[in-house]
């Protein structure tokens, strides 16, 4: 395999984009990498699909820039690498992030250059609508095309029902598909998205399957599993850390930890989610500001008088965009204030990060 059909089976675009190229071009001698496994010590990094991991380590600009973790390169990130050490990082194309857990508003690189996401849930108590619609959020908004996959399909569960409680998504254009993810050939459902030079991401909540999904696609048992709780179908974190690994048929698999707090960036879209339907219903109402509550003239209330949208989807819809707007005043605040310089002795509360503690305390 050449250097340039290796770096393809590991997620080289094609067609890279004229910034890659002009980095290229700053360190002709570096080597062209892509972080596989991102460890406090420093990366693991891969060059072809079938070579061995070599280790680097990081510039010391971002060893000194902690507070801002998306500055640093992540799994997925491409970077170009000079005597054991990370000497760029190559343009994100797309990224999945989240508001990383805790108090305080923070960014949380997942996963980066994703071409789609596998958002795995489980067809036993693990299933829930509200939650796969809050992951969808976060996928669109990194510019990644969702796919939503149900595992355990030979437990016995009611895949129709499950199907049907997803329709909005699915009229929304998001494929969703039962599968039993130890059988390779139910798995194979999933092939369209598994081409050569395809990346594709693994998230959804501990106990949902994905790791014994990426045992399947890899062909072997790589990735340890674990039994779930019989009173919620959680289940331990048998993936510590994520890892790029390549798979058979060209595509590359990136495996994620279950996560147990979804918290927006602020980037988000959430009408360009799983709720476009209600968001066009809203252009519909009388007034640019209902709340959908007790207005005259709302289309979305309407709607759900007639039976034909389900107020658990609309009170997740508000739920989701009145995050995601605290959250983007929190970010524009942040923005602000890297970008002004500190007056001397000046305190920096921000009405915005007020409010963002504010919500937490209240349970939102």
């Amino acid at each position: 395999m050449t250097p340039a059909a290796g770096l393809r089976a590991i997620g080289w675009p094609v067609q890279p984009g004229p910034e890659w190229l002009e980095l290229q071009a700053r360190h002709p001698l570096a080597r062209l990498a892509r972080v596989a496994e991102q460890h406090r010590s420093g990366y693991r990094l891969a060059d072809g699909p079938d070579a061995e991991l070599f280790s680097a380590e990081s510039p010391p600009e971002w060893q000194r820039n902690l507070n801002d973790p998306l500055q640093r390169a992540g799994v997925g990130d491409w970077v170009l690498v000079e005597g054991g050490q990370i000497v760029a990082l190559l343009p994100r194309r797309s990224a999945l992030k989240r508001g990383a857990a805790g108090e305080h508003y923070r960014q949380q690189l997942i996963a980066a250059n994703i071409d789609t996401a596998f958002v795995v849930t489980g067809l036993d108590a693990d299933f829930n609508p509200r939650r796969i619609e809050r992951y969808l959020m976060l996928v669109h908004g990194g510019g990644i095309e969702p796919v939503v996959v149900l595992t355990k399909s030979d437990k016995g569960a009611d895949i129709d029902a499950a199907l049907a409680a997803l329709q909005p998504i699915r009229d929304e254009g998001v494929a969703v598909h039962a599968v039993n993810a130890k059988d390779a050939d139910s798995v194979a459902l999933l092939s369209p998205w598994l081409q050569p030079g395809h990346t594709v991401v693994l998230v959804g909540s501990s106990g949902a399957g994905k790791s014994t999904l990426t045992n399947t696609l890899l062909g072997n048992e790589r990735m340890k599993t674990g039994d779930v709780r019989a009173s919620d179908s959680r289940g331990r974190h048998t993936t510590t850390h994520r890892a790029l690994l390549p798979l058979l048929s060209g595509a590359c698999l990136i495996d994620t930890p279950g996560m147990r707090e979804l918290k927006p960036t602020g980037e988000e879209k959430p009408d360009r989610s799983a709720f476009a339907d209600i968001d066009a219903l809203a252009e519909q109402c009388r007034f640019r500001d209902c709340r959908h509550e007790r207005e005259p003239g709302c289309a979305v209330r309407a709607a759900i008088e007639a039976g034909t949208l389900d107020p658990l989807r609309v009170a997740n819809w508000r739920k989701l965009a009145d995050e995601v707007a605290v959250a983007a005043e929190t970010l524009e605040t942040r923005q602000a204030q890297n970008a002004d310089e500190r007056k001397p002795g000046e305190k920096r509360g921000t009405r915005a990060s007020n409010k963002w503690q504010d919500r937490k305390r209240d349970g939102h």
